[in-house]
């Protein structure tokens, strides 16, 4: 059996495809979030999931909550996960299927980590030098971890630069103990 995430990346591939053929690539990347987003609601998600709901059932719900504002190649995306069994993905593919897009439109993601949350003047000064050091246009996702004492970590594709306290803490700490064992 293929590891859940490859069969996710599969059904976002597809579903690229199908999108950049139709000239609908915002739209599939609205549907994927909207589905993905109504199907995870708690009361929505244990009626979907369940094996003890009849499988026609489960497609009737979604059919009517999803019916009116999905495309019609969206919903049979949806109700083919729901059929699967594999409803619970949803988020995964449509988050797969967003950085495909944004690979296409050459927009790297990039997460900034602060100890504090970031106002809007901090973020958009960040997204500039984020920008710069990635070479493109970048999708900037921040995130907040006291554990970080002060400044920040920025993570583009691979690679992590950390300024932030707890990083120099850590290298200085390093340092420290490799030095003293050489003695």
């Amino acid at each position: 059996m293929a590891r859940p995430v490859a069969a996710d990346r599969r059904y976002a591939e597809a579903a690229f495809q199908v999108a950049l053929a139709h000239d609908a690539l915002d739209r599939w990347q609205k549907d994927l979030a909207l589905a993905a987003g109504v199907l995870s609601q708690p009361e929505v998600a244990s009626y979907v999931h369940s094996p003890a709901v009849p499988l026609a059932d489960r497609l009737g719900v979604v059919e009517r909550m999803l019916g009116g504002p999905l495309q019609p190649a969206a919903l049979r995306l949806v109700t083919l996960l729901v059929e699967r069994g594999r409803a619970a993905s949803l988020a995964r593919v449509s988050e797969e299927y967003t950085r495909q897009l944004n690979a296409h439109r050459g927009i790297v993601m990039a997460t900034v980590t602060s100890a504090t949350p970031l106002d809007a003047d901090e973020v958009a000064k960040v997204r500039v030098r984020v920008e710069a050091m990635a070479g493109s246009k970048v999708e900037l996702r921040t995130e907040v971890d006291p554990a970080l004492i002060g400044g920040l970590t920025i993570k583009v594709r691979d690679q992590l630069l950390d300024a932030s306290i707890r990083g120099r803490l850590e290298r200085l700490s390093g340092k420290l103990h490799a030095g003293g064992r050489l003695r």
